[in-house]
């Protein structure tokens, strides 16, 4: 099982994910969480983000994974993972200097291993393309690569929900529509 949650930001996809870990727990099952967002000295902001979606979670093992998520999934042993999130994992790859194809390149990878796990993976990311039109090139530029890693992502999970209000809908390969 490959979930993959997407959303704009306060969907409910974090939410989400750690209830589906809770479930799994509650069956019997372990749980790791592996976070993105790096420590940044002096950010008031996410460190405050940081300690509220810790405290929102049970006590689970964290990774903390800003740039290599996919060597922190092949760690979990049969643990369920939940990743969270995509959005920031993509800004440090970005942020490190990477160019749109080592991005593509890392994204494809972390699919790739999240697709053959035995284990439940569940991977947490934001919508960035339905909003205002950035008015940067590095806004633009980051908008076009987190999409393009989502549909990457989404490619290779073997459920997408798209997240609004607390509310999920399935999200379907439109080739398989018609």
């Amino acid at each position: 099982m490959f979930t993959f949650l997407l959303g704009g930001v306060r969907s409910g996809k974090s939410s989400l994910a750690v209830e589906l870990g809770r479930r799994h727990a509650a069956a019997g099952g372990t749980v790791t969480f592996v976070a993105t967002a790096p420590r940044i000295e002096g950010d008031d902001d996410l460190d405050a983000r940081i300690a509220a979606h810790r405290a929102d979670r049970p006590a689970w093992p964290t990774i903390e994974a800003p740039l290599d998520v996919t060597e922190a999934i092949g760690t979990a042993g049969d643990a369920l993972v939940v990743v969270d999130c995509v959005t920031l994992w993509v800004n440090n790859l970005l942020h490190r200097g990477d160019d749109d194809d080592a991005v593509a390149a890392a994204v494809s990878a972390f699919t790739d291993t999240a697709a053959r796990r035995a284990a439940p993976t569940v991977v947490v990311s934001n919508e960035v393309g339905l909003g205002v039109h950035p008015a940067t090139d590095v806004g633009r530029r980051y908008r076009d690569v987190l999409g393009h890693a989502n549909r990457l992502v989404a490619s290779g999970a073997t459920t997408t929900l798209f997240l609004a209000a607390g509310r999920a809908v399935r999200l379907d390969d439109p080739c398989d529509l018609v």
